[in-house]
């Protein structure tokens, strides 16, 4: 049986190349039919903020790998409740849907998964 990973994404798209890392892993682990699971934390949940303009800051838009994870069979997505509250993002405007967890939560999730990767 197939070990479950969890991506833990903790940077901003716009911070350096741990969010595009996070992505890639995600989408190549979907691609083997690996059990994955992605969650985005801290300044992580900016790569979910809808309208986002990387061309300002010189970097690609992370748009077409986040909406590409259903494809590969990623498709659950979660986002720390905090991180969003903290920095201004409201869970329903989010460019996709992820479940909100709160500590509670968040301590389920790591725990039921075999692997998780923090980037």
């Amino acid at each position: 049986m197939a070990k479950s990973m969890l991506i833990i994404s903790r940077q901003a798209p716009w911070s350096g190349p741990g969010a595009r890392e996070a992505l890639d892993i995600a989408l190549a682990g979907g691609a083997y039919d690996l059990p994955l699971a992605m969650l985005f934390l801290d300044d992580g949940v900016f790569q979910l903020a809808d309208a986002q303009q990387p061309a300002l800051v010189e970097q690609k838009h992370l748009g077409a790998n986040l909406a590409a994870l259903p494809l590969f069979g990623v498709d659950e997505l979660y986002a720390c409740a905090l991180s969003l509250e903290q920095r201004g993002l409201n869970p329903a405007a989010l460019a996709l849907p992820a479940v909100t967890l709160d500590d509670h939560g968040l301590r389920a999730l790591l725990a039921r998964h075999d692997l998780v990767v923090t980037l």
